[in-house]
């Protein structure tokens, strides 16, 4: 399938004559439409043995360039001279109205012009970088092969008891219906009643100026100074978290380009699998990386390591690429580019690394429960023999939670790298799962890539690594604080951010001209506090709407009463109350409040009236 997008003023088209004789009927054909979506279509011959799934694929790209463009009007039409190859006119047609089929909804106004005729037309392209856009929609053969091989998963509930339940006889207790979703989406193939639906955080990660970077490739982003804050602290945030594990760590740096004639690259990446972004440069293909994975080991199998040095990590915050399905795409969740606050453990043997994953499976949690999210673990296993010779283990970090596991067991005959492999996941405010922080034990890359450690006896061996994102990718880090948001505006509470990443912590707001001077000195007093000024001349009532629409978590209001007494009257976002301040305590709460948590300096000037007005 090949599609040309045109983002049009307006499309005008005429039937003229039949171009074949089963060309469809054109009575009440709609003729025109304006400010639409128009999509220029070719069915291949290669189409026609899966013509159902490349619609389904064929539609998840229109949907992405229409969510990109923000057009809610679609016109299809076919349009036989993109391909000299096309398919035979029944499967066309069969395809395009099945593209319709799909399309057709509340979320779209889908118009589709005749099949079959010779038509004249006149369109108007809008012009901007996106308006014109050209695709070419294959399946992945190889995939498929793959997938056909793999055979099926099992999965089966853990629960406090120890035994193991099919998910379909499992009596769910008070308190598991977020577990209870996960299974049925996990386990039972059971989407959410939010799928579809128009997310609100997504206005919220706008808010922060955090959105889709339209001139580059589909799942890339890009953050305004207030978006790249919130981001460069999260950063610097994730590494404060690992060093907390209480052992070495050593912060790292690479590149995110790798030679796949590197046999431990072409390995790793095989086993990876197919979201893989590559490249050719000067006749060698090479592969983007896709988790720190790839520099750190790179890089540690050239150190000289003891037993005496175990256990450490490595960590850096990588840049990390993976070509998710551009249909899958979503903002800030399932992204393309992305940044992953990657540590690896390196143990001396199984015993070594089934504590310390207790350890980071503790503060994974402790972490989630920082930002007022909880998770439900999706357990993945290689063979039923690691866990019935673990299941004290597994027992144990259930117990700790107080809660059962869902078990996935991956069918046999592949050659993993992993023994075991948690995936930590919140149920969002859609009730949709949302995989967050990870963690597995990698037995099998330390010999691919040449890592090793020298024992008590001399002897050289090959170390146990365990993969983590304590906090998880950060934008899906910030998604889950965003999430939180949309749960407590649900809730009837103000939606915020945690004090330490806003962006403006309080906000100066004289009543007059008169209280300027004064209020840009008394911004100078708060030291290790981001505050602002603002000096438009608005109301009182507009500058306070205008500070609580951007979530400042404190606003102080100053008239000549706070300048003649040295209080301010300070409005808290938290608690919703209204009180007396000094300086003094109300740098000394903010402080208590974000202890143990990074800082950065304001992202734009202290004066609102130096600032453009940002876009997301």
């Amino acid at each position: 399938m090949k599609i040309l997008s045109i983002h049009s003023d307006f499309i005008e088209f005429a039937p003229v004559s039949k171009a074949i004789p089963s060309a469809e009927d054109i009575e009440g054909c709609v003729k025109e439409v304006k400010n639409c979506l128009v999509i220029f279509s070719t069915v291949e011959k290669s189409d026609e043995k899966n013509w159902q799934e490349i619609a389904k694929k064929t539609v998840a790209e229109i949907e992405n360039i229409a969510g990109q463009v923000k057009e809610k009007k679609i016109v299809l039409y076919p349009f036989v001279h993109l391909s000299s190859t096309p398919s035979s006119p029944d499967i066309a047609l069969k395809t395009l109205k099945e593209e319709e089929k799909l399309l057709k909804g509340d979320k779209y106004e889908v118009y589709r012009a005749p099949f079959g005729w010779y038509k004249a037309f006149d369109i108007k392209c809008k012009g901007h970088p996106l308006s014109e856009l050209s695709r070419e929609i294959r399946l992945d053969g190889k995939k498929e092969e793959r997938q056909k091989q793999a055979g099926k998963k099992e999965f089966k509930i853990l629960a406090l008891d120890g035994k193991l339940v099919d998910p379909k006889d499992y009596d769910y207790k008070s308190g598991e219906k977020n577990f209870k979703i996960m299974v049925e989406k996990e386990a039972l193939g059971k989407e959410s009643k939010g799928s579809g639906v128009e997310p609100r955080y997504i206005k919220f990660a706008n808010k922060f100026q955090m959105d889709w970077e339209p001139m580059s490739d589909s799942g890339h982003m890009r953050y305004g100074p207030e978006g790249a804050l919130i981001m460069d602290l999260a950063s610097d945030y994730s590494l404060d978290v690992v060093k907390s594990l209480g052992i070495p760590i050593y912060h790292v740096k690479g590149t995110n380009l790798f030679n796949m004639k590197e046999s431990a690259i072409s390995e790793h990446a095989e086993l990876f699998g197919d979201r893989l972004y590559q490249m050719e440069v000067e006749g060698s293909q090479y592969v983007m990386r896709y988790a720190a994975c790839f520099q750190q080991f790179a890089m540690i199998k050239d150190w000289v390591i003891s037993y005496k040095n175990m256990p450490f990590g490595a960590f850096e915050v990588a840049d990390s690429y993976r070509l998710e399905q551009s249909g899958e795409l979503v903002l800030m969740f399932r992204i393309r580019k992305f940044q992953m606050p990657d540590c690896h453990v390196f143990c001396r043997d199984m015993s070594e690394s089934k504590k310390w994953f207790t350890e980071i499976h503790d503060k994974i949690y402790e972490e989630a429960h920082k930002i007022e999210q909880d998770y439900e673990m999706l357990i993945n296993l290689i063979s039923h023999e690691f866990f019935e010779e673990n299941k004290d283990f597994f027992m144990n970090l259930l117990k700790g939670k107080k809660k059962p596991a869902l078990l996935c067991f991956y069918p046999p005959g592949k050659d993993y790298y992993w023994k075991v492999n948690i995936e930590y996941n919140i149920i969002d405010a859609l009730d949709r799962v949302r995989e967050i922080g990870t963690v597995q034990i990698d037995v099998g890359n330390s010999k691919r890539f040449g890592i090793s450690y020298t024992d008590e006896k001399g002897q050289k061996q090959n170390p146990i690594i365990l993969h983590t994102a304590v906090i998880g990718g950060l934008e899906r880090y910030i998604y889950a604080i965003l999430d939180k948001a949309v749960k407590n505006e649900l809730a009837k509470k103000a939606p915020s951010l945690p004090l330490w990443l806003s962006p403006t912590q309080a906000r100066i707001i004289p009543l007059s001209k008169d209280q300027l001077e004064y209020c840009k000195k008394l911004s100078d007093k708060f030291e290790g506090i981001r505050v602002d000024v603002d000096d438009h001349d608005d109301t009182l009532g507009k500058k306070v709407r205008n500070a609580e629409q951007d979530w400042v978590p404190y606003i102080i209001v100053i008239g000549q009463k706070e300048v003649d007494s040295g209080k301010m009257t300070v409005r808290i976002r938290e608690s919703g109350e209204q009180k007396q301040m000094t300086i003094e305590s109300l740098s000394d709460e903010i402080k208590k409040k974000t202890k143990g948590y990074p800082f950065r300096e304001l992202a734009a000037p202290i004066l609102l009236s130096k600032r453009p007005l940002f876009s997301g």
